[in-house]
Formats: C-alpha cells, structure tokens, sequence
C-alpha cells in the first residue's frame, strides 16, 4: 500500500511539474513577442531590395497583426498574403497567412538581426529599426476628416482635449456623414500604444494607425479602407 501511494502522489507531482513548465513556455513566448513589437526592415540577401514591416503589439489572441509598407507588395510578393505574425520554437519571428499558415520564420542571428529563407526565393534578412516613437494626446487636437482610400473627404470632425470619462476625450463630429459613421456615431478619442481610437457612445472603437504624415488608416484594413485626414 504505502509503494502505491508513493507512485500515485509522483504521478500527481509530475502533473503539476508539467503544467507548470507549460504556463512557463506561454509566459517566455509573450515576452518574446513584446520584445520584437516595433519597426523592422525587411530585405534581401543582397540588400538591393528593402522594405518596413511594423510588428504590432500582441493581444489576447495566438497571434498578432503586421504593418507592411506599401512597397513590400511589389518587392516580397508573399506579404501580401501575410497579415499576422507570433514567437515560434527558439524565439523565430514568424510571418503568417491568413489560415495562420508560417509563410517566412527567420532566426535570430546576431542581437536585432534575423535570417529566414523562402524556399525559390532566397535569404531573407530582417533587422530591427526600433519602436516608433508614440504621438502624445496634443499632437492629435485639431480638425480632422474621414476620407475614403482615394482622399475624398466623407465628414469632417474635431479632436479636443476636454475629458471624458473614463479614459477619453472629446470629439465632435460635423454633420453631412454619410451612413456607416453616423450610424457608428463616434463621441470620444484616446491614443492607445501609439494608435489613435475613435469610440463610439455604444463602447466600440475605430482603430487607426499611421501611415503618412498626416494620413491615418485604419486598421484591419477592409475592402472600403477608412482614413483620417489632418485638416
């Protein structure tokens, strides 16, 4: 009896052991990936085509959403069909499809500087270009306007500083908007890890991030792209 007890309370101890080192690997991963969070470029082996790729910050989910520059389309066709992007085994950066499919996994190399081969394609190389710096709340006051991909202005609004609780502030949309904003109805703003939030009075949120001087698109991209203009 007491050998039986002995074995069942070792089966019991190595099942705690294991889930332990399981919450172990999660937690190392998560770190990993806000490690990498921030601006890359992207090139070839023989660095005569380049591109940035930003990494955005991981949620609640497996994966996290990636930023291409618009000339990576045309330079790594495969970014096209790569909107995502987790920690690997060892730490790899790895680029994903939209079925979570591993499209490119590059290692770290050197400190910032990752490896990864596409198979017909080559090295490819990734080197870190640092965390853009976040626009601070003043930055956004002032007057803006939604616009549709090709500039045209929808609706305008304005971004102030008067608070509203319980982390926002307040914003005043001018009439004319067309259905899909007016109906969103958004009443508020905040900026959100260097991304700027358009809330709603129902608790939802726009997402925006920046993709010129001036110009912020929001984000996931859909097939009528939505944009914020500086006015």
């Amino acid at each position: 009896m007491p050998d039986r007890i002995f074995c069942v309370g070792l089966a019991v101890a190595l099942l705690f052991a294991a889930g332990g080192a399981a919450a172990q690997t999660a937690l190392a991963a998560n770190e990993a990936a806000k490690a990498v969070v921030g601006a890359w470029e992207l090139s070839n082996a023989e660095r005569d085509r380049s591109c940035m790729v930003t990494l955005r910050p991981p949620g609640s989910g497996p994966t996290a959403a990636v930023t291409w520059e618009a000339q990576c389309a045309e330079l790594f066709p495969f970014s096209r069909n790569a909107p995502a992007w987790n920690i690997g085994e060892m730490d790899a950066i790895q680029f994903l499809d939209g079925k979570g499919q591993v499209v490119l996994e590059l290692t770290e190399v050197e400190g910032g500087l990752y490896e990864g081969e596409r198979r017909g394609e080559g090295i490819f190389f990734l080197q870190s270009a640092g965390v853009p710096d976040e626009r601070k709340a003043d930055f956004f006051v002032g007057e803006w306007a939604f616009a549709a991909a090709s500039g045209r202005v929808l609706c305008r609004l304005t971004l102030a500083l008067t608070p509203v609780p319980p982390d926002a502030m307040a914003l005043k949309l001018k009439s004319g908007c067309p259905g899909a904003i007016a109906g969103f109805a958004p009443i508020a703003w905040r900026v959100d890890r260097g991304e700027l939030l358009i809330l709603s009075a129902s608790g939802e949120n726009w997402r925006f991030e920046e993709a010129e001087p001036s110009v912020w698109q929001r984000v996931p991209q859909s097939r009528q792209p939505l944009r914020l203009l500086r006015q």
